[in-house]
């Protein structure tokens, strides 16, 4: 658990996802839309992954990947970050991590 709380709180946004996984690629997608890059660990290329894929769901993830963090915070999965999108709640969150451009 350790190493997911480190690299969720060391930086802006984080999103712990797999390559092979189609919803990780879609909050990625969508984050890049909104101006900001965030940081993708793909945890099946971790050497711990399997811990960090048990550390997630303990904090409260429904389901592994993708697990979004903004600001050391825990988001949550798909689910939680389109909800937010929809409100426009989404935006807000990562105003302080968008991209000057």
């Amino acid at each position: 658990m350790d190493k997911v709380i480190r690299l969720a709180s060391e930086n802006g946004v984080v999103i712990f996802s797999k390559s092979t996984c189609c919803l990780s690629y879609a909050v990625n997608i969508l984050f890049h839309e909104i101006g900001v890059i965030p940081v993708v660990h793909e945890i099946d290329h971790d050497p711990e992954g399997r811990e960090m894929e048990k550390a997630l769901l303990r904090l409260g993830c429904s389901a592994p990947v993708p697990a979004v963090f903004i600001g050391g915070n825990l988001v949550g999965t798909t689910n939680e970050v389109m909800s937010l999108h929809l409100s426009g709640a989404l935006v807000q969150l990562l105003k302080p991590y968008q991209s000057i451009s």
